[in-house]
């Protein structure tokens, strides 16, 4: 007998519905909760909770299955007297401020929302499978006892000294297993601890029961995941109380994700189980439990998945679900925003199985089968058409026929798709003239250039310089389409200078409309790592440039200043008027100096005169000075060799 619906470990996580598997309930990373139909492959409900930002769901539990009652009842014939139809309605979601949220499928609707249990945010929520009661686990260290039908805490009691992390509910509802990194089975009539466990090294984040047999007969068994472990441990409940170890362990790729397994109902039924990883992988394995295994198993089975392109690149499964028959298996790959959902056989005998699909085709299909609602009447050649009015009268039937020739005319007169691509400006023999691109076909043409990784088109829609534009075409965006976006800005931004100014203006307006969905990614970090360490550097890089950018400017005023200083100096040096006095008495310079005196031609005359005059008076001086010194005797010769 198949567990119910399994159990997921992620911070996204996505349940299958107990028993039939018809319903898959995945929060994506935006918040929102969808319900996707497994038979028709469609989107069945969406709900947007009111803090679906702030208060993002953490764990998904469906309730136990029950009588659809929809409409008003009907008196139901002999024969379907004795069939009761039981399908999924509850759901359970734990949100990271400490509320629970109750979501009917049925209603399509909130059914009620559980406050005030839980000072942390709640990290397991579990159903009782008979009564109306819900047990949440949180990071305040208490489990709490809800009554659904008054909408209140019944009970709360501490738990550990850590966050309850996983929780877990015996078939019967009698036990309740919790786990931080110890492990707990409580009996839920005393609320009292009845076996404690080692645990792991690391938190717990799953814990499912193995089998249904009760444990007073050594036969109760149940496995544990924690986070950063490789291995699914398998604990024994015995009556000697020496238990305290696992006795069985299952080697996985990476630390479990998901998790769903068909439970054991005795020593010669096998327990069979199915571990989707983190790292995309699918691991199926079966074994007996009797009783303590030294060794780890390995699984019998492993199941990858792969595109169809020349370089194929892995494709993560997010779910999968063991059906009746062990041949085949119920998965959910591909993306978050829209997986698919698809049956596969697998044969067991095989170790390793990969399957190749392509997923982008899938997308598209199930994209054009969900949104388009119009269907066209498949019309016959033997159908008659009614047209109004009186019986006989034949003008709408001319019209129909003038409409049909103008249709032929058309079709006649109908461009090709290259006159088409020229005239909105997408060919190379495009002109200046022609209108630019409208806001739709950049958000089409941005996303056909990030899948196809064509340069021709991205470079197309980059070279946009009007901000209103790029604005519109990055709110129409599809959420997968923003993280290669801001992967291809980045490696843009590397580039020329002239380039990363352009790509600077996408990148503003991606982080100011889709601020939300980034914030939401769990490895945003890591993915935006190489962006950040840009802007840092260059951050780093401009104080020092702004400090260089004033000492130049600085600089450059002091030059233009002395330049224009010179330029000034220089316009006009020779005077106008020259003036030379003759004497030093001011009171002979009269009021009329300005004027030209009659002698005035002979300045220059008399200047030369008084020159001579003076050279002689200073020889005359000289040679009484050489008569006073008794030089008079010596020779006109020697006087020449001293001069």
């Amino acid at each position: 007998m198949a567990a119910g619906g399994g159990s997921s470990c992620s911070g996204h996580p996505c349940v299958f519905s107990p028993k039939s598997h018809q319903y898959l309930a995945l929060c994506a990373q935006d918040g929102r909760l969808r319900v996707w139909d497994t038979d028709s492959k469609t989107l069945h409900q969406e709900y947007v909770p009111s803090a679906h930002l702030s208060a993002t769901c953490t764990c998904i539990s469906w309730g136990p299955c029950r009588t659809a009652k929809e409409g008003p009842q009907r008196k139901k014939r002999k024969s379907d007297a004795g069939q009761t139809l039981e399908r999924s309605d509850l759901l359970a979601l734990g949100t990271a401020v400490g509320s629970v949220i109750i979501y009917s499928t049925v209603k399509g609707a909130l059914h009620c929302t559980l406050d005030g249990g839980h000072s942390g945010g709640v990290n397991s929520v579990e159903w009782h499978p008979k009564d109306s009661l819900l047990y949440s686990g949180s990071d305040d260290t208490h489990i709490v006892e809800w009554d659904l039908q008054t909408g209140k805490t019944r009970c709360k009691w501490k738990a550990d000294r850590s966050s309850i992390t996983s929780m877990c509910l015996s078939p019967d509802g009698k036990l309740l297993l919790s786990a931080g990194q110890t492990i707990k089975m409580w009996d839920l009539g005393t609320k009292e601890v009845y076996r404690k466990f080692t645990g792991h090294s690391t938190s717990v984040t799953t814990l499912r029961f193995a089998s249904t047999r009760p444990p007073d007969s050594n036969g109760l068994y149940f496995l544990s995941g924690a986070a950063h472990d490789r291995l699914l441990s398998v604990w024994q409940v015995r009556e000697d109380g020496k238990d305290k170890n696992s006795v069985v362990s299952f080697t996985l790729t990476d630390e479990p994700q998901h998790i769903d397994l068909v439970t054991s109902g005795g020593k010669e039924e096998a327990l069979r189980v199915a571990v989707v990883c983190k790292d995309g992988q699918l691991h199926l394995f079966e074994h007996f439990l009797n009783g303590p295994c030294r060794k780890p198993l390995s699984p019998t089975c492993t199941v990858q998945m792969s595109g169809v392109e020349d370089n194929p690149l892995p494709v993560p499964l997010l779910a999968a679900s063991l059906t009746n028959d062990s041949s085949s298996l119920l998965l959910a790959y591909g993306s978050r925003l829209q997986p698919v959902i698809e049956k596969v056989v697998v044969n067991t005998a095989e170790r390793h199985i990969c399957l190749s699909r392509d997923v982008h085709s899938t997308l598209s299909l199930a994209m054009e089968t969900t949104l388009s609602k119009v269907k066209t009447p498949i019309v016959n050649a033997k159908s008659k058409v009614l047209l109004p009015g009186l019986p006989g009268h034949q003008a709408p039937l001319k019209a129909l026929m003038s409409s049909e020739k103008r249709k032929k005319n058309a079709e006649a007169n109908e461009m090709s798709i290259e006159e088409r691509l020229g005239d909105i400006g997408l060919s190379e023999a495009g002109t200046r003239g022609c209108p630019s691109l409208q806001t739709d076909n950049h958000a089409v043409l941005l996303v056909q250039g990030l899948e196809s990784k064509d340069a021709n088109i991205l470079n197309k829609v980059f070279q946009t310089r009007k901000d209103v534009l790029i604005k519109k075409t990055v709110s129409r965006l599809p959420l997968p389409a923003i993280l290669p976006l801001v992967e291809e800005l980045t490696k843009r931004m590397q580039g020329h200078p002239f380039a990363a100014v352009l790509m600077v203006r996408w990148l503003k307006a991606v982080l100011i409309q889709h601020t939300s969905y980034l914030s939401s990614l769990p490895d945003l970090v890591s993915q935006l790592g190489v962006l950040y360490q840009m802007i840092e550097s260059r951050v780093k890089m401009f104080h020092k440039l702004s400090k260089l950018h004033g000492k130049l400017y600085l600089f450059m005023t002091q030059v233009a200043t002395s330049d224009t200083d010179k330029t000034v100096t220089d316009i006009d040096h020779t005077a106008k008027l020259v003036y030379e006095e003759e004497s030093s008495d001011e009171d002979e310079a009269s009021g009329d100096e300005g004027l030209p005196d009659e002698d005035s031609d002979n300045w220059e005359e008399e200047e030369e005169t008084m020159e001579c005059q003076e050279d002689q008076e200073a020889d005359e001086g000289l040679r009484i000075e050489f008569k006073k010194n008794g030089d008079s005797d010596m020779d006109p010769g020697n006087e020449s060799e001293e001069e």
